[in-house]
């Protein structure tokens, strides 16, 4: 396993840098918002804040990220394909709900009457106003759809271990 990876071995590096960064902020906004429930009154709403601001962030990289990945390809995998079909079905709903998690969110947040206030820098614009009506129903799907991300996290993430430490192959220098 020795020698760089060919360029055609590799994801592109807008991928790359797109996938290390909405890893860093899902990293941090994921328990930003488990906190927020444990956090004192007075600083709630800055957590809000920050988690959705954060949030909103990831759901603006992921779209930039599937247009790149859909003009830029990736690298043929060399595996089994069952284990082709696993990776390509984790991946794919890992993209899926990195879409749907920022956006339940964002809904959710004005449904019940808070519209999302960038960093404090602008409101965002919504296509909802305030609905207690399906308020509960989008903090529900936003909810599971965190768990979910978690679930898809740890299987990426044992996926990752399983080709670099057990097998010692090269996927993980394709998205280094």
């Amino acid at each position: 396993m020795n020698g760089a990876l060919s360029t055609a071995e590799r994801y592109a590096g807008s991928l790359r840098v797109l996938h290390w960064l909405i890893a860093a902020l899902v990293l941090m906004t994921w328990p930003l918002g488990q906190m927020i429930g444990f956090v004192k009154d007075d600083v709630k709403l800055d957590f809000y804040l920050i988690h959705e601001s954060l949030g909103f962030l990831v759901l603006w990289l992921m779209l930039v990220r599937i247009g790149t990945r859909m003009t830029s390809g990736a690298p043929r995998i060399e595996a089994p394909p069952l284990e082709k079909a696993a990776a390509n079905t984790v991946h794919g709903l890992l993209y899926l709900f990195l879409i749907i998690m920022p956006v339940s969110g964002f809904l959710a947040t004005n449904a019940h009457g808070f519209p999302l206030k960038w960093f404090g820098l602008f409101t965002v614009w919504s296509p909802i106003g305030k609905s207690p009506d399906i308020a509960f129903a989008l903090s529900a799907i936003h909810t599971w759809s965190a768990w979910i991300l978690l679930a898809l996290f740890a299987l990426h993430f044992a996926a990752v271990i399983f080709h670099h430490v057990i097998r010692r192959d090269r996927t993980l220098y394709r998205i280094l």
